[in-house]
């Protein structure tokens, strides 16, 4: 209590006195109306809780019943606790300014202990409702609970329908994938059916193409053989009728015809023959080091005087003398003649041809070129296939199986070198050969490369130009 209030004032008028117990009075008052605002808004603000804690039972049943509003419920049950809470703190914050004011009502007359026992009554009420309210919050956390287990159960649903989902998409993705197998299998289908009817396409085509071969075979063979036998025929014819002796003229010239025929047989054959065994694998090359310029230069000085009568000149060119590799003798020869022969079957009377042989470093070139009719441009990507020919209105009265290049090719291939062709209709055609710069230490055959065997192999590998 305040001691002050019954203290005897000294010294003052009684007038004073008075007016200082009023004021004291008035602000005992003002105090007193205070705690009673206060005590009022406690009641108002307990029976809104009360009001708010009935509404959120109502909200909970609601919640309870309804499951497809209860993520709506729950996030108001939030907000709802939330608002409890924020109205916890404010009782928390009321109950402690009630505490300073119980205080200062204990140090007040008795009026205020009258108060301070109304007081007293009003918080064991206030403390009845917080009992009330603590009931309320329990039965709250057990409606939260309720909704924590159904929202688990959502969650552990939500979880198995993720999983189903995973099944499923990994379900669709192995169909995706048999799918994909699928559309690989029919397009790698489709490609066979296709590469199929391309190997179909090129079996006619070679099956086409390999006839026209044996047509001309059966020509080129057939040529050659009625001119022996005709003239078989016709020794026998003056045999028989004592012209022999009378006839002997004749019979020089007919058995020159029956060489020239015989080496054309020999070429057709060995032709033949080394292309089956080069397609068998069974084609060697009797590798020897030679100087390749003397070689080339050799046969070029030995066909001259068949150019000459063809009324054509031969030039050889180098620019080198010597230039020692390893190749087989006999099939470079052979390539040199085939290309020779070629260039003066589509010369005219009065052309040129060159021969040439040009040192490389690493590898060596013969060129054989003529000013003749020339090669079309659609006919290059051919002319090198086997049992292929060129259109036989430019060859005019020449003849031909169509595999003299293609062996050329092939032997110039197996010696690790290449062939090519620049030509022009009307201007000429230049087939050049590349052969590596090397050498064996173990040659397989020395040759003997006289002059005779070399006349030899020229009868043949020319035996198909005739005067």
């Amino acid at each position: 209590m305040n001691d002050n209030f019954y203290k005897p004032v000294i010294g003052k008028s009684l007038a004073e006195k008075l007016k200082i117990k009023i004021k004291e009075k008035d602000d005992k008052s003002k105090r007193i109306a205070e705690l009673i605002m206060a005590n009022k808004e406690i009641k108002f603000q307990s029976g809104e809780k009360e009001e708010r804690a009935a509404e959120l039972i109502i909200a909970n049943k609601e919640i309870a019943f309804q499951s497809g509003e209860k993520e709506e419920r729950a996030a108001e049950l939030i907000i709802a606790n939330r608002e409890i809470a924020f109205q916890s703190v404010e009782k928390a914050e009321r109950a402690a300014e009630l505490i300073i004011a119980n205080k200062e009502l204990t140090f007040q007359n008795e009026e205020k202990g009258r108060r301070a026992a109304e007081l007293i009554i009003a918080n064991k009420e206030l403390t009845f409702q917080n009992e009330e309210k603590e009931k309320r919050a329990a039965e709250l956390i057990i409606a939260n609970k309720e909704l924590a287990f159904q929202s688990r159960e959502k969650a552990e649903r939500a979880a198995e329908l993720i999983i189903a989902n995973k099944e499923l998409i990994f379900q669709n993705e192995e169909k995706g994938k048999r799918a994909a197998e699928l559309i690989l299998a029919n397009k790698e289908l489709t490609f066979q059916n296709e590469e199929k009817g391309k190997r179909a396409a090129e079996l006619i085509i070679a099956n086409r193409v390999q006839g026209e071969f044996f047509v001309n075979i059966s020509h080129e063979l057939k040529t050659p053989l009625n001119v022996i036998f005709s003239t078989v025929q016709l020794f026998d014819m003056y045999c028989k009728s004592g012209l022999l002796d009378k006839k002997q003229d004749s019979i020089i010239k007919y058995t020159g015809s029956i060489k020239q025929n015989c080496y054309r047989l020999s070429k057709l054959i060995n032709n033949i023959v080394d292309l089956s065994k080069i397609e068998a694998g069974f084609f060697k090359l009797n590798l020897s080091n030679n100087n390749i310029i003397d070689v080339v230069e050799k046969l070029v000085t030995s066909v001259t005087s068949f150019t000459e009568s063809k009324n054509l000149s031969i030039v050889f060119d180098t620019n080198v003398e010597e230039k020692i590799i390893a190749f087989d003798l006999e099939k470079i020869e052979r390539i040199v003649l085939n290309l020779i022969s070629n260039a003066i079957k589509f010369s005219d009377a009065g052309d040129e041809i060159f021969v040439e042989v040009s040192d490389r470093n690493e590898f060596v070139e013969i060129s054989v070129k003529d000013n003749g009719i020339g090669i079309g441009e659609k006919d290059l990507d051919i002319i090198f296939d086997r049992f292929k020919q060129v259109d036989n209105s430019l060859s005019r009265n020449t003849e031909g199986t169509g595999i003299g290049l293609s062996l050329v090719k092939s032997i110039a291939e197996l010696h690790g070198g290449s062939i090519d062709v620049k030509s022009e209709v009307g201007v000429g055609s230049t087939f050049t050969v590349v052969l590596p710069s090397k050498n064996v230490s173990d040659e397989n055959m020395i040759y003997d490369s006289n002059m005779k065997n070399r006349n030899e192999s020229i009868k043949v590998e020319l035996s198909d130009i005739y005067s």
